[in-house]
């Protein structure tokens, strides 16, 4: 089973730059595609930020492109957003997905705890 814990998380003011983490732990066959996900307000569906795939092809939501960047480290299975310039509307609840293959459980997906974002101006 795999687990994911963000980091990094908390309060950046409009202009600033805040770096997320997500660690992928336990048993790792392989891991696809990582992404990170929002939530804002609590309670309302999760929207996609950004994903990047096992070989580094990385999707942008149109709302974050330019300001935000996404990256991984497969060597240890770790998945990194870099928001620069971020706006109050960024504000919400970060959380990690990873899409993971296993041979003897096939294909899951992971998310982690999820971590809060506030961005003020």
């Amino acid at each position: 089973q795999v687990q994911l814990v963000e980091s990094g998380g908390g309060w950046v003011q409009t202009g600033g730059s805040l770096n997320l983490s997500c660690a992928a732990s336990g048993f790792i066959f392989r891991i696809n595609d990582m992404g990170w996900y929002r939530q804002a307000p609590p309670g309302t569906q999760r929207e996609l930020v950004a994903t990047v795939s096992l070989s580094s092809t990385t999707n942008i939501a149109d709302s974050v492109k330019g300001r935000f960047t996404i990256s991984r480290d497969n060597a240890k299975s770790t998945v990194y957003l870099q928001m620069n310039s971020p706006k109050p509307e960024d504000t919400g609840v970060y959380s990690c997905n990873a899409n993971t293959y296993d041979p003897s459980q096939g294909y899951s997906e992971v998310w982690g705890q999820g971590t809060l974002v506030t961005v003020s101006s």
